[in-house]
C-alpha cells in the first residue's frame, strides 16, 4: 500500500460533471419557479384576490437557492423587500393577507376535491389534511402590524 494520491479516474470525473448538471439544472428550475411566484406576487399587490406575501416567500426561498443576485435585489426591493423582511424578522403577516390566503386556499381545495378528486377519497383526504396543514401554519404566524415597524425603528 503506497499513501501515494491517486489520479481522478474517468468514472469520478464524469460523476462530478453528472452532480454539477443536475445542481444547474436544479438552479434554472428554482429560478423559473421563482420568477413565476414573484409574477403571482406582483399581481397579488393589485388584485385583493391573491395574497402576495406567500408568493414572496416562495419567490425568496427559491432566488436563495437559485441566484444570491435576484435574492439580494428581493430583499432590498422598495416594494418588495418589507413583506420578506417582516416574516424573516418574526413580525409576520398582515391580517388582511393571512384572511386572504386562507379563503383562497380552502376555495382552491374545495373545487379540487369537487371536480378533479370527486371519486378518489384517498386523493380527497389528503387535500383536506394540506389544506388543513397550511391554514393552521398560517393561523399561528404572528400577525404583523404597521405600527410595529414604527415601533421596531425607534
Amino acid at each position: 500500500m503506497s499513501n501515494e494520491p491517486t489520479l481522478p479516474t474517468q468514472e469520478s470525473a464524469s460523476s462530478v460533471q453528472t452532480k454539477s448538471s443536475k445542481r444547474k439544472t436544479v438552479r434554472i428550475i428554482l429560478f423559473i419557479a421563482g420568477s413565476i411566484s414573484l409574477f403571482f406576487g406582483i399581481i397579488g399587490i393589485f388584485l385583493p384576490i391573491l395574497p402576495t406575501t406567500p408568493f414572496l416567500l416562495l419567490t425568496a426561498a427559491c432566488f436563495m437557492r437559485s441566484s444570491e443576485r435576484m435574492y439580494n435585489w428581493l430583499l432590498n426591493n422598495r416594494w418588495f423587500g418589507e413583506y420578506i423582511k417582516n416574516y424573516q424578522a418574526g413580525r409576520g403577516i398582515p391580517l388582511k393577507t393571512k384572511i386572504i390566503a386562507i379563503l383562497t386556499l380552502w376555495i382552491t381545495i374545495l373545487i379540487s376535491i369537487i371536480f378533479v378528486a370527486r371519486d378518489i377519497m384517498i386523493m380527497q383526504i389528503a387535500l383536506l389534511i394540506i389544506a388543513t396543514g397550511v391554514t393552521i401554519h398560517l393561523i399561528r404566524l404572528p400577525t404583523f402590524k404597521k405600527s410595529q415597524t414604527l415601533t421596531s425603528q425607534n
